[in-house]
């Protein structure tokens, strides 16, 4: 156990940690050069394309210094805000942590949120100067940044070239000598922490552990904590390029399990493995149910497509156990499916996921968050408000709460008035202000999510010119003053635009999905009235104009009656017309809503 060193990565996305993985995979040996590629770890085409590390991995590396062997757990972790859970679990895991943070573009928020829970977690930091190759890279006042902000010397930093490989081998070194070998009782009962799973189609699911304390053997009945199942442990081993299966995984060292569980739902991350007989009578603390914070509908072009959609949905939650959906229908778009995500990246991504792995078309209603209703007749018992629809009548609710974050934005300080200004627009109310340099500083806001869910993030970018970073996590329930606002289309209620929002934003927000709707619905032979209302008051209206034929252009000259006789008759048929018209609403309507500041 003295030779074996667990360690993760943080870092920002795009700060060069998928590039300094291949280095390290590379340098120890553990991919031959034919088998290395860019960003080996991240085996996902979103994930090349993005930049971005979705899914955390896990592989192992051998290493010899001073003619003595050690083993090297790498711990990949995402670098996205949605994914926080997992990057906690994935630190817990680990006994040190390389905080890497790119030369050019300084240090992030997402990066200082990781870095705070590794430090929760007593992790011995090793501070990384990623991309010293670039030409506008700023070693110095990046290295006194991050001085400042784990309290190092100057000398702890190192200087590293994912690209190139310049200082890659004193990383190596760094590694075996400043991250602590891992502790626990071998000779305990089994405990190992979960803190990731994928799914083999021919195997079932993966399950990915740290043995805490104990070990575990192949074949060995084993339970899983949190669910209280058992299984065999068919087969176990470590995790190289390729699995590496083994007879026995000891305390400290990182693996994986086979027991041809079928449903990723029964492997939780953050539950604990034991043996079935004289197991461990406690799991390892931090496990938490992992909870969807944005919804949307998604719905089958074709309707006839629902139970392909169905099948599609159930596939991708195999290896995506945080996708959460359940059937629902609406009026305007049939059958379709109310998914629950971890935030807008998770949604996206999982929507690409349907295109490009499932080939399936669909429609996806604006994203909205959970609302926690009380009645007046039962102000004690909470009522779960997922859909717009699912909200009751205003008259016979008590209050309505909605979930607030605390948002922390760190961006240039000329950027500071604009992005203060975005979120008092968004009901921000300001917590902090800090200089970390002359010219960054840190806003902490306190925020309601619903606002951060519609186009913040890209206001946030182009009001800082792309140099503002945002990291947030949930701080509970606030009553707010919410109304259902309803979008009528020839005075048909729209279900799939429903809303709830703030009561303070509810003109401006009505009359500007009505111009856009306006703008979106193609014109049809009658006119068309797009209203936005607040129960039986409407509160804004748009009128989109009929196509007209103009009748009276055979008419030369002649007596006014003739063509006033062919006017009225013109405006009967369209009266009769609008009476028995439908209106088609295109698939755009439901996501300009995202977009009403364009």
């Amino acid at each position: 156990m003295k030779n074996i060193r667990n360690f993760c990565i943080i870092a920002h996305i795009d700060h060069g940690k998928s590039t300094l993985a291949d280095r390290l995979l590379e340098y120890t040996g553990t991919v031959t050069q034919r088998e290395l590629q860019s960003q080996t770890l991240d085996d996902m085409d979103i994930e090349k394309e993005r930049g971005i590390t979705i899914k955390s991995h896990a592989i192992q590396m051998d290493y010899e210094m001073n003619g003595e062997k050690y083993i090297l757990n790498l711990i990949d972790t995402p670098g996205h805000v949605d994914f926080s859970y997992e990057v906690s679990r994935s630190i817990a895991a680990c006994e040190g942590a390389l905080l890497i943070v790119d030369a050019a573009q300084s240090i992030q928020a997402q990066t200082i949120s990781n870095l705070y829970l590794a430090l929760e977690n007593d992790l011995t930091i090793i501070p990384i100067l990623n991309k010293i190759d670039l030409p506008s890279a700023n070693p110095e006042e990046v290295t006194d940044e991050i001085m400042g902000l784990i309290g190092c010397d100057y000398d702890d930093v190192l200087r590293v070239s994912g690209k190139t490989g310049e200082g890659v081998h004193q990383l190596l070194e760094h590694i075996v000598n400043r991250i602590p070998a891992p502790v626990g009782n071998e000779d305990g009962p089994l405990q190992a922490l979960i803190f990731d799973s994928v799914y083999n189609p021919f195997r079932g699911i993966e399950a990915y552990f740290k043995v805490v304390n104990g070990s575990i053997k192949k074949g060995q009945r084993i339970k899983f904590m949190a669910t209280n199942k058992m299984y065999e442990a068919d087969e176990v081993g470590t995790l190289k390029l390729k699995q590496n299966p083994k007879a026995e995984i000891k305390t400290g060292d990182v693996g994986y399990i086979i027991s041809g569980i079928k449903d990723a739902r029964e492997v939780k991350v953050g539950d604990t493995i034991t043996t079935f007989e004289k197991g461990a009578t406690e799991a390892i603390d931090g496990f938490e149910e992992v909870k969807p914070m944005v919804f949307a509908g998604i719905y089958p072009i074709e309707s006839e497509d629902f139970e392909e959609l169905r099948f599609s949905l159930e596939k991708l939650r195999l290896n995506d156990a945080s996708l959460v959906f359940e059937p629902e229908s609406s009026a305007a778009l049939g059958f379709g499916f109310r998914c629950g995500f971890l935030g807008m990246l998770h949604m996206e991504i999982v929507q690409e996921r349907l295109d490009r792995e499932f080939n399936m078309d669909v429609i996806t209603t604006v994203p909205n968050v959970s609302y926690h209703g009380y009645t007046k007749k039962d102000p004690d018992t909470m009522i779960l408000i997922n859909n717009p629809s699912e909200m009751t009548d205003p008259m016979i609710m008590d209050r309505v709460e909605e979930p607030f974050i605390k948002a922390s934005i760190i961006t240039k300080s000329d950027y500071v008035g604009a992005v203060m200004t975005l979120c008092i627009e968004k009901r921000g109310e300001i917590v902090g202000q800090s200089y970390l340099t002359s010219d960054r500083v840190e806003l902490v806001f306190n925020m309601p999510l619903a606002e951060v869910v519609f186009d913040f993030y890209d206001r946030l970018k182009s009001v800082s010119k792309g140099y503002a970073s945002f990291d947030y996590h949930p701080i509970g329930f606030r009553a707010s003053k919410l109304v259902k606002m309803d979008i009528l289309i020839n005075g048909d209620m729209v279900d799939a635009l429903s809303s709830l929002i703030h009561d303070s934003n509810a003109f401006y927000i009505g009359k500007r999905m009505c111009e856009k709707l306006r703008e979106l619905i193609p014109r049809q032979q009658f006119d068309i009235a797009v209203q936005a209302a607040l129960g039986a008051k409407v509160i804004a209206r748009e009128s989109i104009k009929a196509l007209r034929k103009d009748v009276t252009a055979k008419c030369y000259g002649g007596d006014i009656s003739r063509k006033r006789k062919l006017l009225e008759k013109q405006k009967e048929g369209k009266k009769k017309m609008k009476q028995i018209g439908r209106v088609e609403v295109p698939q755009s309507a439901f996501m300009a809503v995202l977009k009403l500041n364009d």
